[in-house]
């Protein structure tokens, strides 16, 4: 993982593929590798961007899934 100016970009070095996340998908890790639940998360993500806080809880779950799945991001 390194972070860039627009957010960070994630290697998988078994596989070779590259993820690129944006600012938010760069703070959803950050706090997660912080010790923050993903409830706690969304929580932060809701008060910094309230227009979008129906979709916060359900994003950060989504993204955190997809992490998972490429074997980046570990429970």
């Amino acid at each position: 993982m390194t972070e860039t100016e627009d957010g960070m970009v994630f290697l998988n070095k078994r596989t070779g593929r590259y993820w690129q996340l944006n600012g938010t998908g760069s703070e959803v890790v950050r706090l997660l590798l912080s010790g923050e639940s993903v409830e706690s998360t969304a929580s932060r993500l809701r008060e910094k961007y309230p227009d979008a806080s129906d979709q916060t809880v359900s994003d950060v779950h989504t993204l955190v899934q997809q992490l998972q799945a490429a074997k980046l991001l570990a429970r």
